[in-house]
């Protein structure tokens, strides 16, 4: 009875899924025969095609191959019409179709206007623009690296910049018809640091380079150390330039003033931990390579080419106040200025200008005013003739000076042989020294034996001098940022602290000019076992200023720096300080090209922190002060000597006319 049961079930079982198999069949046989569900075409075409018919110029977007097989994203504009035009070319980690898009127009002009962009000297000079995005950022294929090094111990790889620079031009000469074949690079900040790399083994077609502001030692005075030192304010831009190809991941913040946002981190190397920072390649290197070793000197853009060929003209634009690149320009300059046996290929122009204001309106930089446009004058008068001379086919000669050079100050532009000289002819400098005296005086004479031997403060890491007014705004360029101006702030601020020394000249009564590096030399001691040294020279205007009141009692920063204790015996080895015990700390200051008129005074000021542009140094040795801990910040007291058997002065490089 059992199994009768069973079998009955099964077959019911069976009849039943027979059915609901029979019924699917039905339902899909149906729907088939059913039309597809409407659908709305997207208006979006898969690929659009910009109309260029009306435009005075031809865009073309390019991937270019390299020697590895990696392309590089490049964007050609061509003036229309263009024959045996030369191309101007710079390589960038910016965006090249951001460098290339300014403004929705059919004129090339708006399209360049902005960053890297002399557009004057583009559009006029006729030139085919080409921008290329460098290996690894936005549109090119490949792996970023910042500040990629040469093939060698940092670079195993059989490709960098120079070589991506040789493979990109022999392509541009072979495939636009419109060009002449000769090429030209240029460029600001990382994009002058690229044509410098240009330089060596350069392709026969490249005729001219014209690094402006260019990145060149990282640890000596550009933007990652100053003599040691470390710039923490540019820990965001390590964040955004590397953390993603297209710069999408943006630093934050928690403070509205970075004093209090770096103060409340600690150390530099918290708040990159904070942040997440160790994600990111370089900052690793640069918390492994705080002093000065093989790392950065194999890397230092004026080593490299001191010890390569000189085969292209060359013009080094450098900025007397550069906010970031101060050290570089000059640097390189007086490594292959040697090189120029015939005084016809390296050319440098210094002007009173910002990081990068050579292409903007030159006419003034914070409160200082200038009488003129500066910027214009040097690319009208100077970079434009100057291209031309090498690109063009059949230009005359440029009107070039070996050297010009603004003279702040008087704001006149000079034309000079060479760097450093004070006139056209005829001048010398002498090394002079200005003497930190008792009574916190500056003075031409030595410190006298019954003068008080020292002079000191207290320097409390809990409470460090601010490098400008508070608050403190962050790295910026638009909106209310003022990050360009920062180094001809007023300074009357420190002046008054406790923690700052300021030593005051009398009342000039005849013009002092200075062309070159002043060089500090301080003999200084601390009851810490670490510090730091700030120096600055400084022109301060007399009390009432006719026709500009708000100049009246100005103290402007014409040369100043840092030097970070711990390597006053050796860049490459830090070492602890003996607490109370006198040493000399000599070191060079920026490159300054000025006057100060009578009627002036000259002061020299001394601390011992920059905050928060540089990180603070807790005054007791520690191994790497990136991860300095709460407890190893203290307090110190501070001596600068001036006596005659430990003097401490400024050398000036002082211009003196026959």
């Amino acid at each position: 009875m059992t199994g009768i049961v069973r079998h009955r079930r099964s077959m019911l079982l069976a009849n039943t899924i027979a059915g609901l198999l029979l019924t699917a069949r039905a339902a899909a046989q149906t729907a088939s025969q059913q039309p597809p569900p409407p659908t709305l075409p997207s208006e979006t075409p898969a690929q659009f095609k910009v109309s260029q018919d009306t435009w005075d110029h031809a865009r073309r977007d390019v991937m270019i191959p390299m020697r590895d097989g990696v392309k590089l994203h490049t964007v050609i504009l061509v003036p229309k019409g263009a024959k045996n035009a030369p191309i101007l070319f710079t390589r960038t980690p910016y965006s090249a179709t951001s460098l290339t898009s300014h403004a929705a127009s059919e004129h090339l002009g708006p399209t360049l206007w902005g960053y890297d962009n002399a557009t004057e000297v583009i559009v006029e000079g006729g030139y085919i623009r080409v921008v290329q995005d460098v290996r690894g950022k936005y549109d090119s294929e490949g792996d970023y690296v910042m500040n990629r090094p040469l093939h060698g111990p940092w670079n195993p790889t059989s490709v960098d910049e120079s070589t991506d620079t040789y493979d990109t031009i022999e392509w541009l000469v072979k495939n636009l018809p419109e060009s002449n074949g000769k090429v030209g690079i240029l460029g600001i900040s990382y994009d002058g640091f690229l044509p410098l790399m240009a330089l060596v083994n350069p392709h026969p077609a490249l005729k001219v380079s014209v690094p402006m502001n260019p990145m060149v030692d990282g640890w000596m005075g550009d933007d990652w150390f100053h003599n040691g030192a470390f710039r923490q304010q540019n820990l965001p831009y390590i964040y955004e330039q590397e953390a993603t190809r297209e710069n999408k991941a943006k630093w934050w913040v928690s403070h509205f003033d970075d004093y209090d946002e770096y103060m409340a981190a600690g150390s530099a190397g918290e708040l990159g931990r904070i942040h997440g920072l160790e994600q990111v390649g370089f900052w690793r290197k640069i918390l492994e390579h705080p002093s000065y070793d093989s790392f950065w000197q194999q890397q230092a853009m004026d080593k490299i080419l001191a010890a390569q060929p000189l085969k292209v003209p060359t013009m080094l634009v450098h900025s007397l106040w550069d906010q970031e690149d101060i050290y570089g320009g000059i640097a390189v300059y007086k490594a292959i200025k040697p090189k120029d046996t015939n005084n016809d290929k390296v050319f440098l122009v210094m002007g009173p200008w910002h990081h990068g204001q050579e292409i903007e309106d030159g006419s003034s930089l914070g409160a200082l005013k200038f009488s003129s446009d500066t910027g214009l004058y040097f690319r009208e008068e100077v970079l434009a003739p100057f291209l031309a001379q090498y690109l063009n086919d059949g230009a005359p000669q440029a009107d070039v000076a070996p050297v010009t050079a603004f003279e702040t100050g008087t704001n006149r532009w000079r034309r000079l042989p060479a760097w450093p000289a004070g006139c056209a002819s005829g001048c010398t400098i002498h090394a002079t020294p200005l003497y930190l005296s008792a009574g916190l005086r500056l003075s031409l004479s030595a410190p006298k034996p019954n003068d008080a031997p020292f002079d000191e403060y207290i320097s409390d890491p809990a409470k460090p001098v601010p490098y400008r007014a508070r608050p403190n705004q962050p790295v910026g360029y638009s909106g209310r940022f003022t990050w360009s101006q920062w180094l001809v702030d007023d300074q009357r601020e420190a002046s008054g602290r406790p923690d700052v020394l300021a030593f005051v000249s009398d009342e000039l009564r005849e013009p002092v000019k200075i062309s070159g590096q002043p060089t500090a030399n301080v003999v200084a001691s601390t009851s810490g076992t670490d510090s730091d040294w700030v120096v600055k020279l400084i022109d301060v205007y007399p009390d009432e200023v006719a026709g500009q009141e708000e100049m009246g009692g100005y103290q402007l920063m014409v040369s100043a720096d840092i030097f970070r204790g711990r390597y006053r015996e050796s860049l490459e080895t830090p070492k602890a300080i003996t607490p109370d015990k006198p040493r000399l700390y000599r070191f060079n200051l920026p490159t300054a090209n000025h006057v100060f008129l009578p009627g002036h005074r000259i002061m020299v000021q001394i601390q011992s922190s920059w905050f928060p542009l540089y990180d603070r140094n807790p005054q007791t040795f520690v191994p790497s002060i990136f991860w300095t801990k709460p407890s190893d910040y203290r307090k110190a007291a501070q001596r600068i000597y001036h006596s005659p058997s430990q003097a401490s002065f400024i050398e000036l490089p002082c211009v003196a006319t026959p």
